[in-house]
């Protein structure tokens, strides 16, 4: 059987008017897949990455990393999926801006009833790598409560998720964001502290707030213009750890000067490595479950958008417009 979807798709890497509403054709899962209809769907910023080029892909190509929806069909040998269950994910390859789509199974959890289509289609890719950070990306002996941390974008959708997850693990956050707004946003999230880097000097107030010691981690997805001054913000044997490059891409330096600042690590993630395989996927999004149906975090949905205007979608990701979480809506 064979059906059409309207979908999202780029046939040249460029600005947000590549972004094309397209009919496709969907067909039947094979082994090891799925097709999921889905309720509502996840922006990110790596979408943006991905249609600008920075992340070069394969061409013509459907965009969007996450989204929620039910089980439509399953292929041979997926034994964690039924028809009819509600599923929501983050996974490769791209292609969830869409009504339904045939995909692998593995990344594909299900969702639990307490959480809405809409929420697990905010937080999968968000709130994994949130999850990644805190609990498998700490410096050297680990994170213990009070420790001091420093999170950049701490008011976008990984950050605020963050911010209230370090808060329950009993983390000393400071988050940076870019207006006065955003900062206060942060803080009723959850942060200790938080610095408006667009009118303060945020390597002065994290030596001041750390009473000059420094972090022991510095969580950057902002990249070129926060680079220099976070190697700076960290404590002897401290860990920098860049997940992305919102501001631009870091430019090459010699690995030496990490030394003469502390001894320091530097470790670049991608949560692509961490869902690699289908255990450790249940076993992030379990972690990330129980934190939402907890309590403990709270999924912002702040921004939605039709399918039909994801242009305005991306200038606004790109414009740095939005804060907590961003979905299509379908």
């Amino acid at each position: 059987m064979t059906t059409t979807s309207r979908a999202i798709l780029i046939d040249q890497h460029g600005g947000p008017e590549q972004l094309k509403l397209v009919t496709v054709s969907v067909g039947e899962p094979g082994p090891d897949e799925i097709r999921i209809r889905h309720h509502a769907v996840g922006l990110n910023f790596i979408d943006v990455y991905q249609r600008s080029g920075l992340y070069p892909m394969t061409l013509p190509q459907q965009l969007g990393m996450e989204a929620a929806g039910v089980v439509e069909a399953v292929g041979e040998d997926v034994t964690h999926l039924k028809v009819g269950d509600r599923a929501a994910y983050a996974s490769q390859p791209p292609g969830s801006y869409c009504e339904l789509r045939v995909m692998p199974a593995k990344c594909v959890c299900k969702l639990p009833d307490a959480i809405s289509f809409e929420t697990g289609a905010a937080m999968m890719l968000k709130g994994l790598t949130a999850q990644y950070l805190l609990k498998k990306t700490q410096p050297q002996g680990g994170l213990q409560p009070g420790d001091f941390v420093l999170f950049h974008a701490a008011a976008g959708g990984v950050g605020l998720i963050a911010c209230q997850w370090a808060k329950a693990m009993g983390l000393q956050l400071i988050g940076t964001a870019g207006s006065d707004a955003k900062c206060a946003l942060a803080k009723a999230n959850g942060a200790a502290f938080v610095i408006n880097y667009s009118s303060e000097d945020f390597l002065a107030r994290v030596k001041e707030i750390t009473v000059g010691k420094g972090v022991k981690v510095v969580y950057d997805s902002v990249g070129k213009d926060t680079w220099d001054k976070s190697l700076d913000c960290l404590a002897p044997f401290g860990l920098m750890a860049s997940f992305g490059n919102a501001s631009g891409p870091v430019a090459p330096f010699a690995p030496g000067i990490l030394g003469p600042k502390g001894s320091l690590y530097l470790t670049r993630q991608t949560l692509f490595t961490h869902i690699a395989s289908r255990e450790s996927t249940q076993a992030m999004a379990d972690d990330l479950f129980e934190a939402v149906t907890s309590g403990k975090v709270q999924i912002h949905i702040d921004q939605r958008y039709k399918l039909e205007d994801v242009q305005q979608a991306h200038r606004d990701l790109e414009a740095r417009k939005t804060t907590g979480c961003s979905i299509l809506t379908l």
